[in-house]
């Protein structure tokens, strides 16, 4: 099966190397471009699946980029990338022909997930059927498969995200678990937004197990994370 074409354009340097050799390892094969007229030259050349586009570029910004392909090809989705979030921005975007609309610093995983839903066919990402799991975490009980912690009688959830990394935790209680491990393993690869990313919903985690102060998550600094109780 062919691999589906992206069509990247971003002018920063250091960002737009990342998120290519992170959507490549996802599968996808990627058009870099670094300004809006070479994006416009590489979608009538190369035919892409869909258009990941900066506003602001060089030579075009990524609003006009849109306009013009929206002339012809109403079909194409576009994502715009971009640090502006006014309204009065998102409103131009979507006016432009925009289908959606990331704003920076994003993660990488939510890039895919976006471009695998606006590719789908109904527009809805299909997740297979977690297994459930139960894991006794002191005195909570952590359900992996419904995305759930329980004390007693009460029960709050928890997002799947935090569910994949408390998981892995559990798997290893006791056992540190190295950070470029948790980061392959669920995010698939181990990049610097990816690695903000961790940190974030291990804050959150913590949060969440506080319910029982005999939970801790410790960080061990410069190797990685300890579930122990």
């Amino acid at each position: 099966m062919d691999k589906i074409r992206v069509l990247l354009a971003e002018d920063e340097l250091s960002l737009a190397h990342i998120v290519r050799e992170s959507l490549e390892e996802s599968g996808f094969e990627v058009i870099l471009c670094a300004n809006g007229e070479q994006a416009l030259l590489k979608y009538r050349e190369k035919k892409p699946d869909i258009l990941a586009l900066d506003v602001m570029m060089p030579k075009m910004d990524g609003f006009e980029v849109a306009r013009h392909i929206r002339e012809t090809d109403k079909l194409i989705p576009i994502i715009f990338l971009t640090a502006r979030s006014q309204p009065k921005d998102v409103v131009t975007g979507f006016e432009s022909g925009a289908n959606d609309y990331l704003k920076k610093p994003f993660s990488v995983e939510e890039l895919v997930i976006r471009i695998r839903v606006l590719l789908s066919h109904n527009r809805l990402l299909e997740r297979p059927k977690a297994v459930n799991e139960n894991y006794q975490i002191s005195n909570l009980v952590f359900s992996s498969g419904k995305n759930t912690l329980q004390q007693g009688i009460n029960t709050w959830p928890i997002t799947a995200r935090e569910s994949d990394i408390l998981k892995m935790l559990c798997k290893h209680q006791h056992e540190v678990i190295p950070r470029k491990l948790l980061l392959t393993t669920i995010w698939g690869d181990d990049s610097f937004f990816n690695a903000r990313s961790l940190d974030v919903f291990i804050t959150k985690l913590r949060r969440h197990l506080q319910a029982d102060p005999n939970i801790q998550i410790i960080n061990i600094r410069g190797v990685g994370y300890k579930l122990v109780w």
